[in-house]
């Protein structure tokens, strides 16, 4: 069954490769793997709000539903927050959309658990996405439940400059880093004041970066670092003046290499 599968895979994407569906071009030197999908919330995808990427309104910050939960395989203890994939369904029965690839953002994740002897797609060492309904139905028949997929890393197109949004207290500063273009997945981030050198800060959960030093009424300067290596720094986004729970706007990456 298993060589059944991985034919009918290949048949898919070498199709889609003939249609021009998916490209494998300048935008991504990712391969193809194969994992499971499913989705969870409903067509509001409310439930996708508030995810475990430490995002909160993601309309607000542009993600909208165009999201996924990752499994414990894929998540990375939340360094892979805001990568981004690209999915198509692989069923040879009739509950796939033929031609169908969506391109969604990591916000959230699905959790394993060990007490469960079925569905337990989540589970080490699966490679699982759990997709807002909306996501799900754009490329399979929701009444299908759990669909095998393809997937692969694509770079994150996002407008605008990466955010800043400010929060904490003037003891301990936690700043969510969010909008990322590029690889998406921050792996660094450094701060600096008016009359601070650059200092790293420390990723507290998901996407959110901390500091202990007091910067209040410091103009604020950030440096992002993603998991290719790449850094863009945006120098005194934030003015001298700025107040917790503010959101500032920087320099992004380009998609383009």
């Amino acid at each position: 069954m298993a060589n059944l599968h991985q034919l009918v895979a290949s048949c898919v994407i070498a199709m889609a490769l003939v249609h021009g569906v998916v490209g494998f071009g300048s935008k991504s030197n990712h391969g193809w793997e194969y994992a499971h999908a499913t989705f969870y919330g409903d067509m509001s995808g409310a439930e996708t709000m508030q995810g475990a990427c430490g995002y909160g309104d993601l309309f607000e910050q542009g993600y909208g539903l165009q999201t996924t939960a990752l499994s414990t395989a894929l998540f990375n203890d939340g360094a892979a927050c805001g990568s981004c994939f690209e999915l198509m369904c692989i069923s040879d029965t009739q509950w796939c959309k033929p031609r169908a690839v969506i391109r969604v953002t990591a916000t959230n994740f699905c959790p394993a658990n060990y007490t469960k002897t079925q569905d337990i797609w989540c589970n080490p060492p699966q490679k699982h996405f759990d997709l807002s309904l909306p996501m799900f139905s754009q490329i399979a028949i929701p009444k299908a439940g759990i669909i095998p997929v393809v997937y692969r890393r694509v770079l994150c197109d996002k407008r605008g400059g990466i955010k800043f949004q400010i929060k904490g207290n003037p003891y301990w500063i936690l700043v969510l880093v969010y909008n990322v273009g590029g690889v998406g997945d921050v792996v660094g981030v450094q701060i600096k004041g008016t009359t601070t050198g650059w200092m790293a800060m420390q990723r507290n959960w998901g996407q959110n970066w901390q500091t202990t030093v007091d910067l209040r009424g410091q103009s604020l300067s950030f440096r992002v670092t993603t998991s290719d290596g790449r850094m863009v720094e945006s120098n005194h986004v934030v003015p001298a003046n700025w107040q917790f729970n503010q959101t500032f706007e920087g320099v992004n990456f380009s998609t383009r290499r």
